[in-house]
């Protein structure tokens, strides 16, 4: 039977957690205390969970990696970001597998869930837990990967009805483990094979990172010909096999972050990453054309005296995170050169909204004139039948 430890309580760990704790005896480890203060309280800030969803969950919250010495399986759901430079970020790998290092007993099982490039889990985790353990992977203690497949705002593909990979090289309780993972997924496939994992989880999001980047690409050419966008869209789709993406800003933690991990490996092993990479610069280039768009408009439209907000701010629809939004970069810029130009997410924690001085009341918002809608929440719409006499923008 294991007691499982879920480091990371982000978008992954905390389902994870959740889903684990109805069936084991379970801890959630984060290094961020506030994360940990709000958790206790039943609090998500990100609003992928309600009190009474938290409430299910029945484990100890710790930011001490102390108490989860009495844990024997590991799941590690760290971020995996990238430097300004845009090379792999592996240092919340790093501090993890130097935490879990100090704990590590005989027999215990590690399984990684960071999105990575392929060849880190062998090479740089075990690396590490090895040298500061003087524990042996594959005798003393076992590490395998299973890739995220974590979809924040997405109700319907949800952790129990996706197939997840679970990458376990090893005999030692492997019937256990897959028994174990059972809650994580609505099939969970097996493989021995930790490097095909990793970088199946790449591609699986470069592949619609690059969509995204050949739907906007077309968006630009029908936007520079003065061709209606969505009716050739409709035109099109009307083929059986075409891919019906849609443009827009792509932000978030893993589209603008996995064709960097795939290229930096690839370029180390002299493979170029052509299409990958032009897909993400498409995609990276689109803020600044929605920023233009939004500045002509209100050049072009007659706004003196008229009272201009910005709505939906977060990353992606139907989700409440301002991390890596580009949206939130479009919002700044704008702000920055006139001041009185207001923001509103009606996703937003409104202790979020309130520090970064956005608008927190439906009320309030019947004193603009002119809406500019960027991140179109389902709920937003709703909002802005109530709001009469107004003007909306949607630049993308």
């Amino acid at each position: 039977m294991f007691k499982a430890c879920v480091i990371g309580l982000g978008y992954v760990g905390l389902p994870i957690l959740k889903n684990l704790s109805k069936k084991y005896k379970t801890v959630g480890y984060d290094t961020n205390h506030k994360r940990i203060q709000n958790l206790k309280k039943r609090i998500d800030i990100f609003s992928e969970f309600n009190k009474n969803d938290l409430s299910e969950i029945n484990t100890t919250y710790t930011t001490e990696i102390e108490k989860v010495s009495s844990c024997n399986l590991f799941i590690v759901a760290v971020p995996t970001p990238v430097f300004l430079n845009k090379k792999p970020n592996l240092s919340h790998l790093k501090d993890v597998c130097n935490k879990i290092s100090k704990i590590l007993k005989k027999n215990d099982i590690i399984i990684f869930e960071s999105t990575v490039y392929p060849g880190v889990t062998n090479d740089f985790c075990i690396n590490i837990l090895e040298k500061k353990s003087k524990l042996n992977e594959g005798k003393d203690f076992f590490v395998g990967y299973s890739p995220e497949r974590v979809n924040p705002g997405d109700k319907k593909h949800s952790l129990k009805n996706i197939n997840k990979i679970l990458a376990y090289p090893h005999n030692y309780k492997k019937k256990d483990l897959k028994k174990t993972y059972s809650s994580l997924g609505k099939k969970i496939i097996l493989t021995n094979n930790i490097k095909e994992a990793e970088i199946a989880k790449v591609i699986e999001n470069i592949q619609r990172d690059v969509n995204i980047g050949l739907i906007n690409e077309f968006y630009l050419v029908c936007n520079k010909l003065n061709i209606n966008f969505d009716n050739v869209i409709n035109l099109a789709s009307s083929k059986w096999n075409f891919l019906k993406f849609k443009p827009g800003l792509v932000g978030g933690h893993c589209l603008p972050v996995d064709p960097y991990y795939l290229s930096f490996i690839s370029k180390k092993n002299n493979v170029q990453t052509k299409i990958t990479l032009a897909g993400r610069s498409i995609n990276d280039s689109m803020a600044s054309l929605v920023e233009k768009k939004i500045l002509n408009k209100i050049k072009k439209i007659n706004i003196k005296n008229k009272k201009i907000i910005i709505c939906g701010l977060s990353y992606k629809k139907d989700v409440a995170d301002l991390r890596n939004s580009l949206s939130l970069k479009i919002f700044n810029n704008i702000n920055k050169k006139n001041k009185d130009i207001k923001g509103y997410d009606p996703l937003l924690n409104i202790e979020i909204a309130k520090k970064k001085k956005f608008i927190t009341s439906i009320n309030e918002l019947s004193k603009f004139d002119v809406f500019f809608v960027l991140t179109n929440h389902t709920i937003m719409s709703s909002i802005l039948k109530k709001i009469k006499h107004k003007v909306i923008f949607y630049p993308i």
